[in-house]
């Protein structure tokens, strides 16, 4: 599967952003997705995850309650709304893919084959 990250900018903090995960390739539907992060000098880190039908989701602790994970399984896309955005949510934002065979989510990054080329986020004080 190819991934294609995109919705990625720059806004205010406390603005929304949505970013879109655009899959091609084999059957999205088998596949749970999470989203990553990266800033400048730092490790990579999840940020959240969704199962094939989107019946689980799971987010760390840092986006709870700001940022929603979601799919569309019809136009192979998952997508991350992310509301009430802080300049600490400034990083390099990649989505990641593989196949799972529940419903389960995974949530470190060495447990996902295929990933997108990344979107940057950019939020300004």
């Amino acid at each position: 599967v190819q991934l294609q990250a995109s919705g990625g900018g720059l806004v205010q903090a406390g603005g929304s952003l949505r970013l879109s995960c655009a899959a091609s390739g084999r059957t999205f539907s088998i596949y749970t997705v999470g989203w990553f992060r990266q800033a400048p000098g730092k490790e990579r880190e999840f940020v959240a995850a969704i199962s094939r039908s989107g019946g689980t989701t799971y987010y760390a602790d840092s986006v709870k309650g700001r940022f929603t994970i979601s799919r569309d399984n019809a136009k192979n896309t998952v997508y991350l709304q992310m509301n009430s955005l802080k300049p600490e949510d400034t990083a390099v934002y990649y989505c990641a893919a593989d196949y799972t065979r529940s419903e389960g989510v995974l949530t470190t990054s060495r447990q996902y084959e295929y990933w997108g080329q990344g979107t940057q986020v950019t939020v300004s004080s």
